[in-house]
């Protein structure tokens, strides 16, 4: 495979509150794009540099706004993608920081779809080369859903030092709300450890969820005089955080502050996290934090960027460098 020159980064307008700091960052800038939309919703992308022989990297979250939906999206990036692969680029990376219908991988009830599955394959039916992106809901099934190469990126370093920043000195508990996130707050509690080179505690909460309705409630794990910080990978209602806070603080906790990737934020979102269990939120910009309520983000939300991992990410992957290195290693 021939390639030349720096790597290509292109977003929709859409997606340039995270991916212009990136192109900063690469000292690249972004390359241009004609973004057309027509009367009757169908839409049109086109490329206004060359990619012939080059690396192109197509960057932005596939969640719905104000303005499109995840499907909406999700088609248009397909469709440039596509485009790229017709107009020579010699080698294609999607990132999808937020990766849509991730959370659907797999069948809870009869004749379910598992829809993160199908989008694995219409990345691959464009001819993309490469999919990145961070904090996946379920990495296993990300990864066994795609032929084609994936990298996934965890934010946990970022977030792991904007607890050191703000909640210095304090003797950490870490608190998954749920079993099957055991594995990701484990991983953020080494992170964490690292950092305040102190033993940090882990802790989980009960929940199930059937039809929308989430019950359970029941702490596993010691907070009592602690600081606990609850890890996940997206808020969407706040509901889940809050009943782990409320949990927490039930058993003791000094107090109890979130932590997590993706700030997807439904609706419901800012009545539902006002309620004071929950001392503060903490979410990178994988999805647009314009989003988030004024009130709300002034209250209670902390932004953490999440452009120097993913401009990082592209420097090394257009270089041949190591994804293994930057996910386990410390910053710096």
């Amino acid at each position: 495979m021939s390639m030349q020159g720096a790597p290509l980064l292109f977003a929709f307008a859409s997606e340039r509150t995270l991916a212009q700091p990136v192109a900063n960052m690469l000292d690249i800038g972004l390359a241009g794009l004609e973004e057309r939309a027509f009367e009757d919703g169908e839409h049109k992308t086109r490329p206004l540099v060359s990619v012939r022989d080059r690396d192109v990297y197509v960057l932005g979250s596939l969640a719905g706004d104000g303005s499109s939906s995840a499907n909406d999206k999700l088609c248009r990036t397909l469709f440039l993608l596509a485009g790229l692969r017709d107009a020579g680029a010699a080698r294609i990376t999607a990132i999808a920081p937020y990766l849509c219908y991730a959370r659907k991988d797999r069948r809870t009830k009869p004749r379910d779809p598992v829809t993160s599955r199908y989008v694995a394959q219409l990345f691959e039916a464009v001819g993309v080369d490469c999919l990145v992106t961070i904090d996946v809901h379920n990495l296993a099934a990300f990864q066994n859903a795609s032929r084609i190469v994936t990298e996934h990126l965890e934010a946990r370093w970022s977030l792991a030092q904007a607890v050191v920043r703000r909640l210095s000195g304090e003797s950490f508990v870490v608190v998954s709300p749920d079993a099957g996130g055991v594995k990701r707050a484990d991983r953020f509690r080494d992170a964490l450890g690292y950092l305040v080179k102190a033993p940090v505690g882990m802790a989980f909460v009960e929940k199930y969820r059937s039809e929308g309705r989430v019950s359970g409630g029941m702490l596993v794990g010691e907070v009592a005089g602690r600081t606990a910080l609850v890890v996940d990978d997206l808020v969407s209602s706040g509901t889940t955080l809050v009943r782990a806070a409320e949990s927490c603080l039930a058993a003791g906790a000094r107090s109890v502050h979130a932590l997590v990737t993706h700030g997807v934020f439904a609706a419901a979102a800012e009545s539902v996290l006002a309620a004071p269990a929950l001392a503060s939120l903490t979410v990178t910009d994988t999805i647009d934090p314009r989003r988030i309520a004024t009130g709300l983000r002034a209250s209670k939300v902390d932004v953490v960027g999440i452009a120097p991992l993913v401009a990082e990410a592209i420097r090394r992957l257009h270089a041949g460098g190591s994804i293994v290195d930057l996910v386990e290693r410390p910053p710096g």
